[in-house]
């Protein structure tokens, strides 16, 4: 239940020069959650004083940063059935404020242009064809290769607007588009790459119920068991089951918080790495 009294006099208290008095504001602030930020929000506009909207915008991070980790940590104890809703989830840590129906109604719009094409006696290969020449062709998507560790490639907001995206993001739109058509497309973890394999579901046996494989990254290139072998050899690596079989969603969220690290430590960013290792923990945790 709001208080709005008490939440008007704590947004007053905000400039107390008592630091003892401003951790108190700040921890009764924070435990009211979402429900403050616009108040917030607008003592920032009021404000002309630097400490004080330095103040407001660590706050409101903060009470948005735990919203994220509440949010991934219920999608992840629920059983993560929705990839593109754990993608969301991601990039909410970046862009709280998103119209996330936007996301979505972009998605669809893709999905309704593969679906007025689409033939009930299409091979699988011609599905695939069809997604491609759509996705890449008439909607401009493609890998991006000049600036491969941007954090903007994991965000699906950014990748959506810009149509430019990193393995990961790529093969979510993709295998979300997919499998909103019915078409049995999911996430392959290789290591140093991320691909989608293309599912016989009739196969109980995961590993060899993948028909061949898909490369988003590189316009949805069509490939087979013998180029992965040929590639983990590449690397020196054992081929192992899980290099070939469809992975979870979570393991796919997992992946992508490991990219944004590795973006942030590039740029230096200690406190969002320190953040996104806060995330990674919470799909970690025992179910």
């Amino acid at each position: 239940m709001k208080n709005f009294a008490e939440i008007d006099a704590l947004v007053r208290l905000l400039d107390d020069p008592d630091e003892e008095v401003f951790k108190h504001v700040e921890e009764r602030l924070i435990n009211y959650g979402s429900e403050v930020v616009s108040y917030l929000e607008n003592a920032w506009e009021k404000s002309l004083d630097t400490v004080m909207q330095d103040r407001i915008e660590n706050i409101v991070h903060t009470i948005q940063f735990n919203n994220v980790k509440l949010d991934l940590n219920l999608w992840y104890q629920s059983g993560a059935f929705d990839l593109l809703q754990g993608a969301l989830i991601i990039n909410r840590y970046q862009y709280p404020d998103l119209d996330e129906q936007q996301v979505i109604n972009q998605i669809e719009e893709i999905k309704r242009e593969i679906w007025m094409s689409l033939q009930y006696e299409m091979s699988s290969i011609e599905k695939i064809k069809l997604i491609n020449h759509v996705f890449y062709t008439q909607f401009g998507f493609s890998g991006n290769t000049k600036n491969h560790h941007d954090p903007q490639n994991s965000y699906i907001s950014q990748v959506l607007e810009s149509k430019r995206g990193n393995q990961i993001s790529l093969a979510i739109i993709y295998a979300t588009l997919a499998q909103k058509l019915d078409i049995p497309v999911y996430g392959v973890n290789l290591p140093q790459h991320f691909i989608l394999g293309y599912i016989d579901e009739t196969n109980p046996d995961k590993e060899k119920a993948v028909l061949f494989y898909i490369n988003a990254f590189n316009k949805g290139a069509i490939f087979g068991k013998h180029d992965v072998d040929q590639f983990l050899r590449q690397l020196n690596l054992e081929p192992q089951p899980g290099f070939y079989a469809p992975c979870s969603n979570t393991e796919i969220v997992r992946r992508i918080i490991r990219n944004l690290i590795s973006a942030y430590e590039n740029l230096g960013a200690a406190e969002k790495v320190a953040e996104l290792k806060e995330l990674q923990e919470v799909l970690s945790e025992d179910i």
